[in-house]
């Protein structure tokens, strides 16, 4: 990625919780945390079709709720377990405003905030 400060955000998510830091003046300065998004989950259904797309939907819910802590973003980093970064990639690259966005992902165990916010840095660097 450049190195110049561009409206950069990292994020650490799995499929039940998510972690978003971003410059403290947007495009400018050190690296804070800027919000915190949990994925409710679902209750049982008895139907797998419904129970696959109220999942579906939560999950859109979810990624919705990440993005609207990152207006403008040209560049992101993404980290996290398993293949829920990948499906929000994908997602972010359907949507206009984040059309243009470059994405780069990597695969890490839970962070603490100060730990996720050494890593974002190190990324930009």
């Amino acid at each position: 990625m450049s190195t110049q400060n561009n409206k950069q955000f990292g994020v650490w998510l799995d499929s039940v919780q998510a972690t978003v830091v971003g410059r403290k003046d947007v495009d400018s300065g050190e690296f804070v945390v800027l919000g915190h998004a949990k994925n409710q989950g679902q209750g049982s259904n008895s139907n797998e079709n419904t129970a696959h797309n109220a999942e579906q939907g939560l999950q859109q819910k979810f990624f919705k709720e990440i993005t609207a802590l990152m207006q403008n973003a040209e560049a992101i980093h993404v980290t996290g377990t398993g293949i829920t970064q990948e499906q929000f990639i994908k997602y972010l690259a359907e949507q206009a405003q984040f059309k243009n966005t470059q994405a780069q992902e990597s695969t890490s165990n839970h962070m603490s905030d100060e730990n996720l916010l050494k890593y974002v840095t190190e990324q930009f660097n």
